[in-house]
């Protein structure tokens, strides 16, 4: 990888984990960039987890001690979080790679459409009391997006954020502020995975991880002072550019 290539990646990476508090779904943009670049697929997405472990430090110190952390979910989110993680990562190694291309574009796709589709989300509280049929289906979630996040990340955190405010009832700052922390075990775990399998490049890994930690701590002080519409507009737009060119690519 050529010095221009480094930079460039660090930049997007940098660029994307400040707005990520808002519009979430960091990795729709930062992996499609990386393959874009000519890092293998398999490569691009475990390289990307240890950036993204990171980024999800960075952005949960801004929230340790101000208590807006639901507590009460935390412990059983992150138990499944691990479990389901750990699935994932060894799910992502035996699948072939023009199938994990088409998972990433249809992802993208997909949660473009979410994000276009659920517009106040993020905006509005929704600090609903939940249902016990609602607890068991947040945790049910929880898990099966664990899986998904081990496997790709992509759009994990905006459809787990979704999940804790419509199934547990929290506030949009409580399940920012939760999942910021739950991810911290996701992407965790599934490095660890593919670190083992030696399908990380550690120096890049490392590298992008330190952009996006300080993108992160940025982020997450800044992020309340931007427009959230504009933020989740240009979000959307480089997705759904990013998706077709890498269904493009692949004809």
């Amino acid at each position: 990888m050529s010095g221009t290539e480094l930079f460039t990646l660090v930049a997007v990476f940098f660029l994307t984990s400040v707005i990520s508090l808002v519009t979430g779904s960091t990795s729709l943009i930062t992996v499609p960039v990386m393959i874009a670049l000519g890092i293998e697929a398999h490569v691009a997405v475990a390289t990307n987890m240890l950036a993204l472990t990171f980024m999800s430090m960075g952005g949960s110190l801004p929230f340790i001690g101000k208590g807006v952390l639901s507590r009460s979910r935390l412990l059983p989110s992150i138990v499944l979080t691990i479990i389901g993680s750990g699935l994932g990562a060894l799910l992502l190694l035996t699948v072939p790679l023009k199938a994990l291309q088409i998972t990433i574009a249809v992802a993208m796709i997909g949660v473009a459409i979410f994000s276009l589709l659920n517009k106040n989300l993020g905006q509005a509280s929704h600090d609903v009391p939940a249902s016990q049929l609602g607890v068991v289906a947040g945790y049910a979630a929880t898990f099966v997006l664990a899986i998904y996040g081990g496997f790709f990340s992509g759009g994990y955190v905006t459809m787990l954020t979704a999940a804790f405010v419509l199934l547990f009832g929290m506030t949009f700052l409580q399940a920012v502020a939760t999942t910021k922390v739950i991810n911290v075990f996701s992407s965790g775990v599934a490095t660890v995975v593919f670190v083992w399998r030696g399908v990380v490049d550690l120096k890049v890994g490392i590298i992008l991880g330190v952009s996006m930690f300080l993108g992160a701590l940025l982020g997450a002080r800044i992020a309340l002072f931007l427009s959230t519409v504009w933020l989740r507009r240009i979000f959307v737009a480089a997705v759904l550019g990013l998706a077709v060119r890498m269904l493009w690519l692949m004809r």
